[in-house]
């Protein structure tokens, strides 16, 4: 029983305070007092019951045999702890959220990769304010003003375009 035995909090509450949003931190106040509230009552109390000194109430019992009694009662009395019955739940769910967090470091990993070569693609051109219509003409051939296949009015954004042109599709 003596493993079992709450010493103290084993909640981090200046970890768990960083991470709780400012709208939260009522509710988290709320929630430490009662968790404080309830370790200091099981800190209250021993670990074990009192030793019972049977023999004086032996002496001073006048109904025999009624001590006994309840000596063998109260030895053979067993509260069982609580079956812990959520551990494993909880183990399985954390498995599971490894694996997303895994699966969503790979997926970043390769956002990552694909964002590097992208920002070495624009490194590499000229800078925009070096560039000529043509040079951004060959840089970006699906956002650049095409006059002769894909004509377009003023200001050239697609709500202004007619429906079913041939550039009627969103410029980026």
């Amino acid at each position: 029983m003596a493993s079992r035995r709450i010493a103290q909090s084993s909640v981090n509450w200046a970890a768990l305070a960083e991470r709780v949003p400012p709208n939260q931190k009522a509710n988290l106040a709320a929630f430490k007092t009662k968790s404080d509230k309830y370790l200091r009552s099981v800190t209250a109390n021993p670990e074990t019951a009192p030793k019972i000194d049977w023999t004086f109430y032996k002496k001073n019992v006048p109904v025999a045999g009624m001590v006994d009694k309840f000596q063998k009662a109260y030895e053979a009395l067993q509260i069982p702890y609580p079956a812990d019955n959520v551990t494993k739940l909880v183990e399985a769910q954390e498995k599971e959220v490894q694996q997303e967090i895994a699966k969503f470091i790979k997926e970043s990993e390769a956002r990552i990769v694909e964002h590097q070569a992208q920002i070495a693609t624009l490194k590499a051109l000229l800078p925009f304010d070096q560039m000529t219509m043509e040079d951004f003409r060959d840089s970006f051939p699906d956002q650049a003003l095409d006059p002769i296949n894909r004509p377009s009015f003023w200001p050239h954004t697609p709500e202004e375009q007619e429906p079913g042109a041939p550039n009627a599709e969103p410029h980026h």
